[in-house]
């Protein structure tokens, strides 16, 4: 099962992308739905309201007064952050239910409007934010719901800024200009990255990556991709006794040296307290989208430690085909995993070894610019690394007092 979480600013066209996704087949799951059904009268949900908030907020039918009680939480933040503590539970609950009956095939998509508000980004496969300007936003809001200015500034300032929305996307649906613009964006994800996403999930299997090995400048994103794919790791662990042994999520490798040009591959390393413990997360990590990639991986440095056993590894990919993950599973303080965490900080601090080892990249991948895989770019830099590498980066190690960092 794929699981998608779907948010956007009021009038963005949020409701345009979850209709059209219901009509490619997604399950669609809205929590503005479930925040109506979890009030209706008799719930449990209404009497905490009532309570909270007073008589004056029951209509005459018995039915909640959503427009007497819109006036009290817009206009005060902490009694909208009270009916939110209400009503978030109860939702989130609900909407567990549903999606835990759906088919393990199906893309389940959650609408839910303050997403990024309640920092639910991480129980998703992806998060898809629908993206538009302010003034667009603020324009349709009294054109097409006829609220004073007001009024809908009010609405508008209540909710997450934009970019703190978009700080929370892996995908974004510029709405900003016509609705077929925007729906065609829908349907093109919806076939080239969640249809193959959603069978690798079913499948276990990491999604494919032609070669070969092609360098992208230095992308100011990957921090943040990182930073969300960790999260969504994490997540996947908790609650598991190996996983709460986890130390934590390492972005490691180029994409996480700035400045440096590098294949456009994410590189994460959870530190664990054995690798014993580590095959026992592979089932929650191919569940949250990071499928064990088979094989045995010593990960050793020819002219290093010789003992393999200070080097194996556990690796897994990234199911989604519209990001790449590598995902090194590595006992903390091992060799290996302080080997990993050293290298990067390493060529954070030296900017002379930066620029050398992206030379070195450079010319290696125009020898392997028509290979199909990226297996060959790997073994030709091994010389750099035992060559170069190895001696100034003991020698840094020994100077800085190098220390391996906590998450």
């Amino acid at each position: 099962m794929l699981s998608i979480g779907l948010t956007g600013g009021i009038a963005a066209g949020k409701s345009l992308v979850a209709r059209r996704l219901a009509e490619l087949g997604a399950v669609l799951i809205d929590a503005d739905q479930l925040a109506r059904e979890v009030v209706e009268p008799g719930t449990v949900g209404l009497s905490r309201v009532l309570e909270a908030f007073g008589p004056e907020v029951r209509a005459a039918d018995g039915s909640l007064d959503r427009a007497v009680l819109g006036q009290k939480i817009f206009a005060e933040d902490a009694l909208r952050e009270k009916l939110n503590a209400i009503i978030h539970p109860l939702v989130r609950q609900r909407a567990a239910a549903l999606q835990a009956a759906a088919a393990a095939q199906a893309v389940v998509v959650q609408d839910i409007p303050l997403l990024a508000e309640t920092g639910q980004g991480a129980a998703f496969h992806l998060v898809l934010v629908v993206d538009a300007a302010d003034e667009i936003r603020l324009e349709r809001l009294i054109r097409d719901r006829g609220m004073t200015e007001s009024l809908a500034r009010q609405r508008m300032a209540a909710q997450a800024s934009r970019q703190q929305r978009l700080a929370v996307a892996d995908v974004v649906i510029d709405n900003n200009g016509e609705v077929e613009d925007a729906l065609a964006q829908v349907e093109r994800l919806w076939k080239l990255r969640l249809e193959p996403f959603v069978l690798n999930l079913q499948f276990g299997r990491r999604a494919d990556r032609p070669g070969p090995a092609i360098l992208r400048p230095a992308d100011p994103e990957w921090p943040e991709e990182a930073r969300r794919l960790s999260a969504r790791i994490m997540a996947a662990v908790s609650g598991d006794a190996a996983g709460e042994g986890a130390v934590g999520v390492d972005h490691i490798g180029s994409t996480a040296v700035p400045g440096l040009e590098a294949k456009d591959v994410i590189d994460l390393q959870l530190r664990v307290p054995s690798l014993e413990l580590a095959d026992q997360l592979e089932g929650k990590l191919a569940a949250a989208g990071f499928p064990r990639v088979p094989g045995v991986y010593p990960d050793v440095p020819k002219s290093f430690d010789p003992d393999p056993a200070h080097w194996q590894k556990r690796l897994h990919g990234n199911a989604d085909p519209g990001r790449a993950v590598n995902l090194h599973l590595r006992v903390d303080g091992s060799a290996g995993a302080n080997y990993a965490l050293s290298f990067r900080d390493w060529l954070r601090a030296e900017p002379e070894m930066r620029e050398a080892y992206a030379v070195e990249k450079r010319r290696v991948a125009a020898l392997h610019a028509t290979d199909q895989s990226t297996a060959g770019y790997a073994e030709a830099k091994e010389p750099w690394f035992t060559e170069v590498a190895e001696p100034a980066l003991e020698a840094w190690k020994t100077r800085s007092g190098w220390t391996p960092p906590r998450v």
